[in-house]
């Protein structure tokens, strides 16, 4: 019997069950690599990042300019197999849960699929249309965001068992079940979520999120509200965003800022529609996993314990470990990919080539006045520009003069969170139930929330 049943009373022994040391080590050592890979900042250049998306880059300068093309034939490959699944209906694929559930999609996401297609082989080559292949558009998402989302997807789909199979999320969960669930409506499990994407990035978070879904440990409407509210934007994306706008002498008000305002979103946006009308029912064809309450003589820690070495003891093949690494890379790069570069390609068409984000911000131009923001006009269509990328608010607002209405626009669109040339494509190209009337609802709530909120801090400040 180990030492840690030896120390509790009998009627808390009942409750928990030994283990040999060997299978605690089996626990803890690959959830403190986890740990160290996914949620340890380091530091890089001037900024901070965490080791996968150290790694993550540097296999990036490592492919060069070939990571282009690359990602290109690994979009095309998606619409191949699909295009394959719907019309031959091989056994090779439709036999096999994984390869079925990756290729045999619906007629819509084959259609999203071929779209990012096309524009992902018009911007390689610079066919035709322009606008398409543009630096602003697709330019932007072919040689800036696809790269970063390739090798990223690559590293943390092959390491993401280590913080989804061997307890980490079970320890975390029985810790925080007292926090998350009476505050944000949502499981314990999901603080390794918030945790992973805000000193890492917001795309692992989606990941993450996406395979525990997948998995029945959420609900539908638990794993929307996790994407949605706890896939926050990274440390070294608001560093970014913060000396963009010529305001690094503000970065701790700033910060401290979109911690406030988060946390009242994440409070507030799992009571009200459209995430707190989601079914809470699970993954369709996947049985969902209740999380259990900690009982009234075990300790947070020990039933946490108990329960990760549990979960640790479930690996029985390094191999099946691997295996399912490699299945979350093919799952993220052939079904999410396309659709990032589909989506990503129109909204930012939309914003660089019409009125239409200039139109739909000028309702706050009066509300911005009414709060006395400086340059209320200028500022306005920030509020929503957003939605199609997360640096066009950054990019509009940075020839604003004043410092108030800058440090607005910088929190605030970081706060929002959805934003379609990214995290919007990722959600949308996941499994998780959000759809593109929820994301635009979301956004603008988030907006309404923490646009106030921001305000009040920044007349403060200045």
């Amino acid at each position: 019997m180990s030492s840690l049943s030896k120390k509790m009373p009998e009627s808390e022994q009942e409750q928990l069950k030994a283990f040999a040391s060997g299978d605690y080590l089996k626990f803890l050592i690959p959830s403190l690599v986890g740990i160290l890979l996914f949620m340890v900042p380091i530091s890089e250049g001037e900024g901070i990042t965490i080791p996968v998306a150290f790694l993550a880059g540097k296999i990036g300068a490592l492919l060069g300019d070939s990571v282009y093309p690359v990602t290109v034939i690994v979009i095309s490959l998606s619409v191949i197999g699909s295009f394959i699944a719907k019309v031959f209906k091989p056994g090779i694929i439709l036999n096999s849960p994984f390869l079925n559930k990756l290729f045999n999609v619906s007629k819509f996401w084959l259609a999203a699929r071929f779209l990012g297609m096309v524009f992902a082989i018009i911007t390689l080559f610079e066919l035709g249309f322009e606008p398409i292949y543009s630096e602003n558009t697709g330019g932007l998402l072919i040689y800036d965001l696809i790269p970063i989302l390739f090798t990223t997807f690559l590293l943390a789909g092959l390491l993401l068992p280590l913080l989804l199979n061997f307890g980490l999320l079970e320890f975390f969960g029985a810790l925080l079940i007292k926090v998350m669930r009476p505050i944000f409506t949502l499981p314990g499990r999901s603080s390794l979520d918030c945790l992973a994407s805000w000193v890492g990035d917001g795309t692992i978070g989606v990941l993450l999120t996406t395979k525990q879904y997948e998995d029945g440990y959420y609900t539908k409407r638990e794993a929307a509200v996790v994407a949605t509210t706890f896939s926050v934007v990274s440390i070294t994306f608001t560093i970014v965003i913060i000396q963009y706008l010529n305001l690094e002498q503000y970065f701790l008000h700033y910060y401290f800022t979109i911690i406030l305002a988060g946390l009242a979103a994440a409070i507030i946006m799992p009571r009200i529609p459209p995430l707190s009308r989601k079914a809470n029912t699970g993954y369709e064809g996947t049985e969902l996993k209740e999380e259990t309450s900690i009982p009234a003589n075990v300790s947070a820690v020990n039933w946490g314990i108990n329960n990760a070495v549990k979960k640790a003891q479930t690996n029985k093949s390094a191999a099946a470990v691997v295996k399912e690494g490699f299945q979350n890379v093919l799952d993220m790069w052939l079904g999410v990919l396309p659709i990032v570069m589909a989506i990503g390609t129109v909204a930012l068409v939309i914003a660089e080539y019409t009125p239409a984000f200039m139109i739909l911000g000028k309702p706050f131009e009066p509300i911005l006045a009414l709060m006395q923001i400086p340059e209320a006009g200028e500022a306005a269509q920030t509020m929503v520009v957003g939605f199609a990328d997360m640096f066009l608010p950054a990019v509009i607002g940075s020839g604003i003069e004043s410092e108030m209405t800058r440090f607005v626009i910088a929190c605030v669109s970081v706060t929002q969170l959805v934003y379609m040339s990214e995290m919007g494509g990722l959600l949308l190209g996941s499994k998780l139930p959000v759809s593109i009337k929820d994301l635009i609802l979301i956004f603008l709530l988030r907006t309404i929330i923490t646009l106030p909120i921001v305000v009040v801090i920044a007349h403060i400040i200045f």
